[in-house]
């Protein structure tokens, strides 16, 4: 029979990873199964040649998050994933010709506000600056760094009320433009709706929590080896805590008896007897099969997908002066691109995000670089035909990176990810971003981070709350252990 001490962890993403940290840390034992050959998860990596891209998020916020991972285990972040701070954090050029680069320091801001739109938007954004603080300083600790398997667990009235009062139940496109007047400074400050898969006229106004963590707390990267370097850091601190990691096999089923989780099957006919399993993998895939029927979950009976991602990665034969880490070129149209996501259709005019780690030298051979182009389209629930699409997509961000002054780049060693090949390498609905954050899949509404009627049987990953993103996605390996170290089953 398991002992309590045994726990079983399903993929070594970050999820899986943070759970593992933490309770090899305080002494369980402790087996993390990883199908693939590296950790990461959607935090992947990917060679063409001599070229090593990420394949998985490109902006790391709230590193204090991290830190506190590898403080489970009594280590230091710096001694094992040294960072540093984007400077800027992301530019924002616009179709206008209008360039608007994002700094650390409130007055250095509002200077970067001040030359693009004058000095009283300027003061208004001072002001709007306050407001997400505000709104930041609410969520956090209630609702983001929090415990949502529990229903009362979002019914704190003063919370709420506070909430209220700053606008957070406002729409966030009406709660941005009832601080600012820019069309450009709006767009800077709501286009991170993409992250939760909605519209900025349908995400909610908590949700500038992300434009606080991205615009006031800052963005980070890893000085070497890329996002990457990341889980294969956190997998070393596990190992090193006593966890065991297998990379190469595949969990097939979790078991369970009256009393709960009592072992997890593997591909390779073996049976790993455990109490508890965080299961941190793809949920709806990991709900047809490996997961017992008791398990399933009313909130993914009728699941709302983000949308996908086109993306192309480029190995450069030359260097790019003065280009920005993240530039996130902004199209002409705006209401219509979010339309055209909503109803499952590629965008008309569609915002692109290019990357260029130029810190990351051991990327790309000397005198080379990488590129890598995000454009948001649909996923495959809209039942496009992809095979004839994709194509046509491509030459598209080809033209348009053409004329965005990047050169011709369709002979240039590159490496297409469509929603299709999302989907084969075990994304749902072929996207990337899980379910959407619409008001019915947030906190407690959100797949719960526990079966109730499994105990012992618990998960991990941006499926669960807090959502999608590293730091919520840390955050929720860390609630899955503290509920395996609390014994609740």
């Amino acid at each position: 029979m398991a002992t309590r001490d045994q726990v079983v962890v399903v993929g070594a993403g970050l999820g899986g990873l943070a759970a593992a940290i933490r309770l090899a840390a305080a002494g369980r034992d402790v087996t993390v199964v990883e199908a693939s050959d590296v950790p990461g998860g959607c935090c992947g990596t990917a060679t063409l040649g001599p070229y090593r891209f990420d394949t998985g998020p490109s902006v790391l916020t709230m590193p204090s998050v991290l830190a506190d991972t590898f403080g489970a285990a009594g280590e230091e972040l710096d001694d094992w994933l040294p960072l540093r701070r984007l400077d800027p954090y992301y530019r924002f050029a616009y179709h206008d010709g209008s360039v608007f680069d994002v700094v650390r320091g409130q007055e250095a801001m509002a200077e970067q506000v001040r030359e693009l739109c004058g000095p009283a938007e300027a003061a208004r954004y001072l002001r709007f600056r306050r407001r997400l603080q505000q709104i930041f300083d609410v969520e956090w600790p209630l609702f983001i760094d929090h415990d949502m398997t529990r229903l009362r667990a979002m019914v704190r009235p003063y919370a709420l009320a506070r909430l209220a009062a700053s606008g957070g139940f406002r729409r966030l496109d009406r709660l941005v433009r009832s601080c600012l007047t820019d069309e450009r400074l709006i767009r800077a400050h709501t286009f991170q709706a993409l992250y939760l898969g909605l519209s900025p006229r349908k995400a909610l106004g908590v949700y500038a929590s992300v434009a606080h963590m991205d615009t006031v707390g800052g963005v980070f990267f890893p000085r070497h080896g890329g996002m990457h370097a990341i889980p294969v850091a956190m997998a070393a601190v596990a190992e090193k805590a006593g966890a065991v990691i297998r990379y190469g096999v595949r969990a097939t089923k979790v078991e369970a008896d009256g009393s709960g989780v009592t072992a997890v099957r593997l591909d390779t006919g073996e049976r790993l007897q455990a109490r508890h399993a965080v299961v941190a993998c793809d949920l709806p895939a990991a709900h047809q099969g490996l997961l017992p029927d008791a398990a399933a979950d009313w909130r993914l009976r009728r699941p709302s997908y983000s949308p996908s991602c086109l993306v192309l990665h480029f190995g450069l034969d030359r260097r790019l002066p003065d280009q920005a880490h993240h530039t996130l070129h902004l199209g002409e149209q705006w209401d219509s691109t979010f339309a055209a996501l909503e109803e499952g259709r590629p965008q008309p005019d569609p915002s692109l995000l290019v990357t260029y780690p130029s810190s990351d030298t051991g990327a790309a051979p000397a005198g080379h670089a990488t590129l890598t182009v995000l454009e948001p389209t649909a996923n495959l629930r809209g039942g496009l035909d992809w095979d004839d699409l994709g194509p046509r997509l491509r030459d598209r961000l080809l033209d348009r990176l053409t004329r965005l002054g990047y050169g011709d780049l369709s002979t240039t060693p590159s490496l297409t990810i469509a929603p299709p090949d999302w989907l084969r390498r075990g994304h749902s609905a072929g996207t990337p971003f899980a379910l959407d954050h619409r008001f019915t899949q947030t906190a407690w509404l959100r797949p719960s981070g526990r079966a109730r009627r499994v105990p012992g049987l618990h998960f991990a990953g941006m499926y669960t709350a807090p959502g999608v993103g590293v730091p919520p996605v840390l955050i929720s390996g860390r609630l899955a252990a503290e509920r395996v170290l609390e014994g609740r089953r």
